[in-house]
């Protein structure tokens, strides 16, 4: 087991904080000696790893840079130029691998992003409205007192409540959250499934260097880090997009599709996604949703598709099977290893129940961040071989259903059986249910390494 120094890593990588409200502050940096400053003084209130002896604290805070803000704060060259290429790139710049072209182009981008102008992210989370206005307010003293930084925009986001109580739901009605992957160092309470699969049919922890710099990965080598060592160690890659949702297209076309499909509403919802709208796995449940199952947490991610080749039981483009396709790839998962991202976020803006009026110019989406060591080999390659082509899911040219950029010319095959009420299906001309609103790349780095930032001891050598 790696023994991480979890009082040198960003509690934001190491878990989920599980926490309703949001707020992210998109900064720009004034100039290096102020944003030096500015880092100096934001650095005590950091979240580390470190377990919460006493519960929860009311809010916490951690911070990010893209290249840009790097760059801004005066790292020596020889440190900017060992960044992978894709960070150094940006999302903005990686926009024809990801498939950020039509209504996901940069053009369309929340005026934020369109700038170039956010070099910090940082991260507050809390348990309640109050706790997060107060901490908020606390580092915005901060930005006033250095100069360091300048707000450009404050994101807010929180879970979807209903009848007064926080969810795990996204505003399409989904129960979402599962299935973050279980890798080795972090204590933390493991699930049957969230792992790597052994040819005994057992699941074990991921390589730690999968999702955290400076240790071996699943081949057994280190990530690509940027140098020195000291700033790269402890540290991870974050990727940060605003997805809007258009929930009213969405449920419009649930409601035109389904009528013509003998598995009904919630089923045709589930083949779409993978899972029914409570969570319940398709592969473990396909004929209805079992609420007990969907909160087990020793059941409910604990399910392969390899008993399922031709996709029967969960369509084989199926959101959750094309993002994790755990065994269906073959070699016992080992190909899907390499490809496993571990998912941040809130969702953002009000929520309309189901039958509420609801239109698509509305705010709201979700906040989706992934953290992960290779932006290139695990984000990128999932959201450009898997969601955005279909060749790994023997799908062709079909994009994911849920995610892929299709503006009204997608199509999706719910793969069927002889019962009547699971027949083969075609949905044909796929709206666009979620169009990107901006972001970018984020180097997440140890306390360590920020102090290192702060102090202007950065050394390549």
């Amino acid at each position: 087991m790696a023994n991480l120094n979890v009082a040198d890593i960003q509690g934001f990588v190491l878990r989920g904080y599980n926490f309703p409200f949001a707020r992210y502050l998109l900064l720009e940096l004034d100039g290096p000696q102020a944003g030096r400053d500015f880092i100096g003084q934001v650095i005590p209130h950091i979240t580390t790893g470190q377990r919460w002896d006493n519960g929860k604290p009311q809010s916490t805070v951690n911070i990010g840079f893209t290249h840009k803000g790097l760059v801004r704060l005066g790292l020596p060259d020889a440190t900017l130029l060992s960044f992978p290429v894709e960070f150094f790139q940006g999302m903005k710049g990686r926009k024809e691998i990801l498939c950020d072209t039509g209504r996901n182009a940069c053009e369309n981008w929340d005026e934020v992003w369109r700038k170039d102008v956010v070099h910090v992210w940082l991260g507050v989370n809390a348990l309640t409205p109050a706790a997060l206005d107060d901490r908020c307010a606390q580092m915005e003293r901060i930005l006033q007192q250095t100069g360091g930084a300048r707000l450009q925009q404050a994101q807010d986001a929180k879970a979807v409540f209903i009848d007064g109580k926080a969810t795990s739901k996204e505003h399409f009605g989904y129960t979402d959250g599962f299935g973050n992957p279980d890798f080795d160092g972090p204590e933390r309470h493991s699930q049957p499934g969230q792992g790597k699969l052994t040819k005994e049919g057992n699941w074990v922890p991921l390589a730690t260097g999968e999702f955290i710099l400076g240790y071996p990965d699943e081949a057994g080598e280190l990530p690509v880090a940027p140098v020195p060592h000291l700033l790269s160690n402890n540290g991870t890659f974050m990727v940060y997009r605003k997805l809007h949702e258009n929930v009213a297209a969405f449920r419009g076309y649930v409601d035109e599709q389904s009528s013509q499909y003998a598995g009904g509403k919630e089923k045709f919802a589930a083949k779409m996604v993978g899972r029914w709208r409570d969570g319940t796995p398709l592969e473990s449940s396909p004929d209805a949703a079992d609420p007990a199952l969907a909160a087990d947490p020793q059941r409910n991610v604990k399910f392969t598709y390899g008993h399922d080749p031709d996709g029967a039981r969960c369509p084989l483009g199926a959101h959750i099977r094309r993002a994790n396709p755990r065994d269906s790839a073959g070699f016992n998962g080992q190909l899907v290893n390499r490809r496993r991202i571990t998912r941040r976020g809130l969702p953002y803006g009000e929520y309309a129940p189901e039958g509420a009026p609801v239109r698509d110019e509305d705010e709201r989406g979700v906040i989706f961040m992934v953290l992960n060591a290779s932006i290139f080999r695990q984000f990128e390659f999932v959201h450009q071989q898997w969601i955005e082509y279909g060749n790994d899911a023997h799908q062709g040219s079909d994009k994911d259903a849920l995610l892929g950029n299709h503006d009204g010319k997608g199509r999706f095959l719910i793969q069927g059986s002889t019962d009547p009420l699971n027949p083969p299906f075609v949905c044909a001309r796929l709206p666009q249910f979620v169009e990107l609103r901006g972001g970018d790349y984020f180097f997440v780095p140890s306390l360590t390494a920020l102090r290192l930032i702060a102090g202007n001891s950065v050394d390549p050598r």
